[in-house]
């Protein structure tokens, strides 16, 4: 049943206790299929021991099975790909066994996940002063680009490397000089008539 959009989310607690590189798998096909079921957890890492558990309880024509890996996060990995897949028509049922730990197994455990804790903050840490870095740069260069905008070259500054280039701004600029001081004397004529005219008219 879907949830109401007006009900609170369920919040999962995560601890690493729960998590072991002992797994138990249940329904497994009783077809002697044990060397099968061995490769298929070991292309997520390497496995350290896989056997049949004929003390424990199963449905008919079933088996389960014992696996260990050499690392935690490889049996992370295992059992969250391989957890109600099929498996010869069957679906797996993958569970941790962290009643096999031993205080050495447990200690391990708890420092390997210390120290991937340490390496996600320090590198979120330099991912955080790196983009403030890219910020810092960027807007430096956005200041820039404005000041070189509002500064004015020169009619004696070059535009451009290229020689013909800059004789062609030097002449278009000589002309735009000229067009100014024509249209600034046709201004003076046309107001020195007009000051004829007045005086005429009076």
């Amino acid at each position: 049943m879907p949830r109401d959009r007006d009900e609170p989310a369920n919040v999962r607690v995560y601890t690493i206790c729960d998590e072991s590189k002992y797994l138990i798998v249940r329904n497994v096909p009783s077809l002697g299929c044990g060397d099968e079921l061995k490769r298929l957890f070991e292309s997520y890492g390497p496995v350290e021991e896989c056997k049949p558990m004929d003390g424990e309880d199963c449905e008919p024509y079933t088996d389960v099975f014992f696996i260990k890996f050499f690392h935690v996060s490889n049996a992370r990995f295992a059992k969250r790909k391989l957890d109600e897949s099929v498996f010869i028509g069957n679906k797996l049922a993958v569970k941790y066994a962290t009643q096999f730990e031993t205080h050495f197994d447990t200690m391990e455990k708890l420092e390997v996940r210390r120290k991937e804790v340490l390496g996600r903050i320090k590198s979120g840490a330099r991912r955080t002063e790196g983009s403030e870095n890219q910020n810092w740069v960027s807007n430096k260069r956005d200041s820039d680009s404005r000041d070189k905008v509002l500064n004015h070259v020169s009619s004696n500054q070059d535009y451009f490397p290229s020689a013909s280039m800059n004789s062609t701004v030097k002449n278009v600029r000589d002309k735009l000089d000229k067009i100014e001081s024509s249209g600034a004397n046709s201004e003076n004529l046309v107001s020195k008539k007009r000051r004829v005219e007045t005086r005429r008219r009076i």
